[in-house]
C-alpha cells in the first residue's frame, strides 16, 4: 500500500530589513515628493473649494458647498463647459489620427526621415507662449500667411479674433501643431516594434496593405492607443492647453476659447476669487479622474498585449 504524503505548502518568505531599508532609501524621496507637491494641495483645494476666499485675504468664510451651487447656477457655466468638450474632442481625437498616420508615413525608408522625425517632434519642446505668439502673425487677418494663401484662391479670410467659433478652431489647430509630434514619435517605436514575421505571413497569404494594418498592426498596437489616449486626454484638459489659450486669445472672444482650467486661472489671479476657482479646480479633477477611470476600466479590456 503506497503512502501518500503531504506537500507542506510554500511559505511565504518575509523580505529582510535590508531589503526594506533599500526600498524606502529609494523610493521614498519620491514618495515624499508626490505627498508634498500633489497629494496634499490636492487636499488643501478641496478645503479651499468650500471657503468664500479672496485671493491675498487674511480671512475666509466656511460657505460650504456653496461655491459648487454659484458654479452651476453662473449662466457662463454651459459655454465654459462646452468649450472644453468640443476642446478635448477635436484635440484628443485629432492627436490620436494625425499622429497615427504621421508616424506611418515616418517609418518608411525615406530620404531623409531622421531630419523629419526630429522635426515633427519639435514643436512638443517648444513653449506654449512662443508658440502661441508666433501663431498669431500666421493666423493675422490682414498681413498673415493663412489670410494670405485664403486671398491667393479667392477666398477671405475669417475673423479669427473676434468670432468665438473660428477662435476656438484657431486654439485647436494650433494645440494640434504643437502636441501631434509627440504622439506621431510614441506611434512610430510601437510600429517599429511589430513583429515582421507576422507581417510577412500577411503577405504571403495575399492580404493587401490595408487589411494587413486594420487587421494586424492595428490591434498590435492598442496598448500604445490606450496609453495615448489617457495622456493626451489628461494634457489637453489639465493644463497643455493653457499657455496656449493665454498667449493668443485669453480666453475670449465672449469666453469662445475659455476652458475650465483657463477658468481656473481667470477666478483665482485675475478676479480673486480663489474659493470659487478651487471649486471648479475640484470639480475638473473628477471629471477627469472619472474619465481615466473608465478608459482604465472599460477601454483596457479590449487591448491586446503581446
Amino acid at each position: 500500500m503506497t503512502t501518500l504524503h503531504q506537500v507542506p505548502a510554500p511559505r511565504t518568505r518575509k523580505l529582510p530589513w535590508r531589503s526594506w531599508g533599500t526600498f524606502l532609501l529609494l523610493a521614498g524621496p519620491n514618495v515624499a515628493l508626490l505627498v508634498v507637491f500633489v497629494y496634499k494641495p490636492l487636499v488643501q483645494n478641496v478645503q479651499y473649494s468650500l471657503l468664500h476666499w479672496n485671493l491675498g485675504s487674511d480671512t475666509a468664510t466656511y460657505v460650504g458647498l456653496q461655491n459648487y451651487v454659484n458654479y452651476f447656477t453662473n449662466p457662463k457655466t454651459p459655454t465654459v463647459l462646452l468649450t472644453t468638450l468640443v476642446f478635448a474632442v477635436v484635440t484628443v481625437g485629432g492627436c490620436m489620427a494625425l499622429g497615427l498616420a504621421l508616424a506611418r508615413l515616418l517609418d518608411r525608408n525615406l530620404r531623409g526621415r531622421t531630419f523629419v522625425r526630429a522635426a515633427v517632434f519639435a514643436p512638443y519642446v517648444l513653449s506654449g507662449v512662443a508658440v502661441g505668439m508666433c501663431w498669431l502673425f500666421v493666423f493675422d487677418p490682414q498681413y498673415g500667411l493663412v489670410s494670405g494663401l485664403l486671398r491667393a484662391v479667392g477666398i477671405g479670410s475669417p475673423n479669427w479674433y473676434n468670432d468665438p467659433d473660428w477662435a476656438l478652431a484657431m486654439v485647436c489647430v494650433v494645440y494640434l501643431w504643437k502636441y501631434v509630434g509627440y504622439v506621431a514619435i510614441i506611434y512610430l517605436a510601437a510600429l517599429q516594434s511589430v513583429p515582421h514575421d507576422i507581417l510577412e505571413a500577411a503577405q504571403i497569404d495575399g492580404a493587401s496593405p490595408l487589411r494587413t494594418f486594420w487587421s494586424i498592426v492595428f490591434p498590435l498596437l492598442s496598448p500604445t492607443t490606450f496609453f495615448l489616449g489617457v495622456t493626451v486626454f489628461i494634457e489637453s484638459n489639465a493644463g497643455g492647453s493653457f499657455d496656449i489659450i493665454r498667449a493668443m486669445t485669453k480666453g475670449g472672444p465672449l469666453e469662445g476659447t475659455t476652458t475650465m482650467v483657463y477658468q481656473v486661472y481667470q477666478e483665482a489671479f485675475v478676479d480673486g476669487s480663489a474659493g470659487y476657482a478651487s471649486a471648479i479646480a475640484t470639480l475638473l479633477f473628477l471629471a477627469l479622474l472619472v474619465v481615466t477611470v473608465v478608459q482604465m476600466v472599460v477601454v483596457e479590456r479590449k487591448v491586446h498585449y503581446r
